[in-house]
This record gives C-alpha cells, sequence and structure tokens, in this order.
C-alpha cells in the first residue's frame, strides 16, 4: 500500500525538490548532513515511511515471467495510438518469447512526486520497459534500484546511461529534409516543440543538418510548435510568411496542420507540400496521402523483447543504444517545383 505522506509533501514543507528529499532518505550523495538529517526527521514527523530499495533477485523462485509495460497518460490516449501499436508489437514478441505483458498507464503526479510505479511496488514484474518520453529526474529514481531490469523505448535522456531502442529519428528526417530540397524547395519549416521529446529533437537536427548542407537558412525561431513541454496539445500558429513546404515531427502533427492550411484557404500540394514521420495516422486520415518515414515497429518490438530479457538473465556491463531504420514512404504530400 502507498504512503498516503508523498516525497512532494516533505519537499513542500522544507521547501526543497523532491529529488533531494529522495537523495536523502535513500542515503545517496548530493545532500548535505545537516539537510539529510532535516528531511529525515520531517519525513518521520510526517508519518512517511522510507521504502527500501529492492534488490533483483537471482532464485528462480523469483522468477514471475511478467514484464511491466509503463506508458505515461498523455502518450496512451486515444489521439495517440502509434503507442498503442508499439505496445501491441512488444507485446507479441515478448509472448512469442513466453513472457506475459503487464501495462500501467503512468500519471503526471506518480512522476512528478517521484513514486514508483504500482508494478514495481508490488514486485509483479522480472523486469519493465517504459515507453514514450519520462523526465530526466524520473529515470534515475527508478534506475537507483532498477537499473538491471529496465529499458528505454522510443525515447532516452541524455544525462543517465539506460538501455534503449529507438528508431532512426535523426536520419529519417535528414531524408525528408533532403526529398524536399531535390524537389525544389527551399523555405522549409520544421514543425514540432523543441525539447518536448528526445524524438523530436533528433528530428529536428536531421531536418537542420540537411538545410546547412544545402546551404539553405533556418533558425530555431523559426519552428512551429505543436505541443507543450509536458506533451499536451497546443493549437498549431501558422507563420505569416508561409514556406514552401513545412517538415512535421509526426504524422499526426502533419494531419494538424493540414487542417489548419486547407481551414486558410490552402491546398496541399498545390500551395504547400507537407511530410509527416512514423507512417501511422489515425482512422479516417488515410486520404491525406503523406510523404513520411515509415517506422519500423516489429523490429523495434523484437529488439526491446530481447534486450529486456537478456539484461534480466545478464545485466550488461555496458548500456546499449539500438537504432532501427526506418523507410521513406513516397506519396503525393509533395509538389514538385522542379518541374
Amino acid at each position: 500500500m502507498r504512503n498516503k505522506v508523498k516525497l512532494a509533501d516533505i519537499a513542500e514543507k522544507l521547501n526543497v525538490s523532491a529529488v533531494t528529499v529522495s537523495k536523502a532518505l535513500t542515503d545517496k550523495p548530493g545532500v548535505s548532513d545537516s539537510l539529510r538529517e532535516k528531511i529525515k526527521t520531517m519525513a518521520d514527523n510526517m508519518g512517511y515511511i522510507i521504502q527500501k530499495d529492492r534488490k533483483p533477485r537471482s532464485d528462480s523462485s523469483s522468477f514471475t515471467g511478467n514484464i511491466g509495460i509503463i506508458v505515461p497518460v498523455i502518450f496512451f490516449n486515444s489521439t495517440t495510438s502509434f503507442y498503442l501499436k508499439l505496445f501491441n508489437a512488444v507485446s507479441k514478441h515478448l509472448l512469442d518469447k513466453g513472457m506475459y505483458s503487464i501495462i500501467e498507464q503512468l500519471d503526471s503526479e506518480t512522476e512528478k512526486n517521484l513514486e514508483l510505479p504500482q508494478i514495481l511496488q508490488n514486485g509483479k514484474v522480472d523486469g519493465v520497459i517504459f515507453i514514450g518520453q519520462l523526465s530526466e529526474e524520473y529515470i534515475q529514481f527508478i534506475s537507483r534500484s532498477y537499473s538491471n531490469k529496465m529499458i528505454l523505448l522510443d525515447f532516452y535522456t541524455g544525462g543517465h546511461n539506460t538501455d534503449c531502442v529507438n528508431t532512426d529519428n535523426f536520419h529519417g528526417e535528414y531524408q525528408l529534409t533532403q526529398y524536399l530540397i531535390d524537389m525544389g524547395h527551399k523555405d522549409i519549416r520544421f514543425v514540432g516543440t523543441l525539447n518536448a521529446t528526445s524524438s523530436i529533437n533528433d528530428r529536428y537536427m536531421g531536418f537542420a543538418k540537411a538545410m546547412m548542407e544545402r546551404g539553405l537558412p533556418f533558425t530555431f525561431g523559426d519552428v512551429t510548435e505543436d505541443r507543450y513541454l509536458d506533451s499536451t496539445s497546443k493549437e498549431i500558429v501558422l507563420p505569416e510568411s508561409l514556406p514552401t513546404a513545412f517538415v512535421c515531427n509526426c504524422d499526426e502533427t502533419a494531419a494538424k496542420l493540414i487542417k489548419k492550411l486547407e481551414g486558410s484557404g490552402k491546398k496541399i500540394p498545390e500551395d504547400i507540400s507537407v511530410v509527416g514521420f512514423d507512417d501511422f495516422l489515425m482512422s479516417g486520415d488515410d486520404s491525406l496521402q503523406l510523404t513520411t518515414i515509415a517506422v519500423d515497429f516489429e523490429a523495434m518490438a523484437e529488439s526491446a523483447a530481447e534486450m529486456i530479457l537478456d539484461k534480466i538473465k545478464n545485466p550488461p556491463a555496458t548500456p546499449k543504444n539500438v537504432v532501427i531504420g526506418g523507410k521513406i514512404i513516397i506519396r503525393n504530400s509533395v509538389r514538385n517545383l522542379n518541374s
């Protein structure tokens, strides 16, 4: 059963961060002795029960045959079923290897307060796969006790070495941008909120490299945002001066952008060209016929399933970062300006 008193409650009382509280209560470095004592005293006075770090057990009796799959709520709803497809693919490959999947949707408060997911609290899984995007602080918090039993799928964190599997975001967006340039486009704008996810950042860097190599102008200020930093949806605001083409960080954003452009009287691709990423659109959007990058769901899922099982049996000394290539799909959302 969870503590009624949370790390965030203690942090608020002492005007410190939840990370500092967590470090103090688990005797991690980075907190002075006097502050550590204050935090422990406050926690005791507030009735907080310190959860002891669970260490992976090697005896066969501890093996459950289950793998936990944790997805933040924001990435697993009716408008982001990309992650549902990824989850289903991972579950299938785990089942092929004799393992069952248990999914948990992680709410923002649990992440913010640095609390363990329920499936890790009750010890019902042998390992866990995180899908979507989680904060650096939360991944560090989980990895203190579960680094040998966890991997990240479809994202990574810059400041902590954790095994992960990703699509080749950089090269995929580089290919799409090069394709637009080859089709005669020089005024191209990126659509996606930088720093919202690791994949958006990598896709922007692929876009930037293609533009830079061809000597075409681009700036951070020219980026059109599609979401807030917590990945909740944000209305797309069209720039006053429209480019000839938009490079979107994903197909769903491309669909939103096209709807906005058509609402302003523009035709795709006659007036504006648009490309996406993922080769995945919600039902009803198939008529858009987007040029995009097809993500190899099956290869990513199979790699993730193999990695988590290998890690449970033989924890690697060096973290792995597996990158799965995608494939450019040419459709009819881009106008050839050369003809």
